[in-house]
Order: structure tokens, then sequence, then C-alpha cells
């Protein structure tokens, strides 16, 4: 803990990169671990492209309590403390894997969605845009949200398998770890590509990567520092206040 404090004062340049394990910590089931989506039903079908297109009314009966029941979950610790570090210019950014908007609701102001957001959701064929509280309203009443102009289906602006990231999410997620003397990669197995190359961008550039997940990475030999338990580790930071 006091190795991770002096990174964190020393550290010009800190960039946080979030998966998964730390939406887990607001009651938010992942893909792989033991109470995990893929536990119940296959993640990768529920978010998969070609099957939204085929027969949308999957994703939004298998996914509404997922993606919908979102308001229902509150930012964890790590949440909250990334966005205090931000506020107190210890954070320069998050970049995120999760698709959940809690950094956001949290406080935090400069959040990357490398994997897209609900926040908005899109036509697919006129790509007039609507807010995530219309379609809630409308899934929750077991309906496929459908266009007001031209009636074909409404997507969430979430990164699907089989689309690629953001364009312009995945090119700034890129230029910051490059800049970053630190980056704190939290609750990722970084398994996920193209994800998964940003901590090696910090990495190649010179920076010091810093993981604490549960289980191990593929990048575990490269890090400053390998911890295991994101609630201990955050609540030694809140209490260093730093």
């Amino acid at each position: 803990m006091d190795a991770l404090l002096d990174l964190l004062r020393a550290s010009r340049c800190t960039v946080v990169f979030t998966g998964a394990g730390v939406s887990t910590l607001s009651g938010l089931p992942d893909f792989r671990g033991e109470h995990g989506l893929n536990k119940r039903i296959d993640g990768n079908l529920v978010f998969d492209i070609a099957m939204f297109r085929r027969e949308p009314v999957f994703f939004y009966t298998h996914g509404r309590d997922l993606v919908y029941g979102l308001v229902d979950h509150e930012p964890s610790l790590v949440h909250r403390e990334c966005a205090r570090l931000e506020q107190a210019g210890r954070v320069a950014a998050v970049v995120t894997q999760n698709i959940d908007m809690l950094h956001q609701r949290a406080g935090s102001r400069r959040v990357i969605e490398l994997h897209g957001s609900p926040a908005t959701h899109s036509c697919l064929d006129c790509g007039r845009s609507y807010p995530f509280a219309w379609a809630r309203t409308q899934v929750q009443a077991g309906e496929v949200p459908t266009c007001v102009e031209c009636g074909a289906v409404v997507k969430p602006d979430i990164t699907f398998f089989g689309e690629p990231l953001p364009a312009g999410a995945f090119e700034e997620a890129w230029k910051l770890a490059a800049a970053a003397d630190l980056m704190l990669v939290l609750g990722s197995t970084l398994l996920v590509q193209p994800a998964a190359q940003i901590p090696l961008v910090t990495h190649h550039h010179g920076g010091r990567l810093v993981i604490v997940n549960r289980g191990p990475t593929p990048l575990d030999s490269l890090a400053a520092l390998r911890l295991d338990d994101l609630t201990e580790v955050f609540t030694g930071i809140a209490a260093a206040a730093l």
C-alpha cells in the first residue's frame, strides 16, 4: 500500500483503466466470474450484433435487467475514489471497458468508454438518437424500442461483438495511455481485445502499471505492483486522502 501511494504521489499523469471487476462491487455481474452472465446464458450471444439484427427481442429480453436495470445500482467505493482522485488532480482520466455509466454517476468527468454506452440509442436505419430513459421505459414495458421516425429497431450505442470499437474513444485512450507515467488497471482480466492493448501502450512508452484484479492477467509480469483486493486497496487510498 505504501508503494502504491508513493507511485500515485510521484505520478505526473495517472490514467485509470477499469474492467468488470470494478462494477461487480456494485452488484453487477461480469461475464466469466463465478456468478457471471455466462453461468445463466451465453453473454456473447446476448451481445452479438448478428443476433441482434436477426432477433432483437432476444437482446431486449435477456439483456433487460443487465442493461436497463443499471440505474438500480450505485457506484462503488472504487468509482467514488476514482472521481475524487480526478477532482484532486491525481487522475487524468478513466478508460473503461464497462457500459454501466457508474463512473459518470460517481462524478468522474473524463471517461473514455471503449465499448460504448447505453446512455444513447440509435435507429439502425435512419440513425436518429434516443436517450436511455426513453428506451428503458419501452423495454420495461416488454417492448422492443422502435424509431418514431421510420419504425426500424433502435439499438443501444454499446459495442456488440462483431462491431468495431468507437474509433474516437479508442484513439483517445491510446493517446492517454502513451502520455501516462502510471496506469492503474482495476478489475480487468485483460483478455478482451483490442481494449487490453491499452495498458501495453503505457508500458511500451516507459510508464508503470499497477494491476489490481482478483485473478491473473497476461500482463502481471510487467506490473510494477500486483494486488488483488480492490476494496482493500481503495480503502487505503481513501484513508490516505491523496
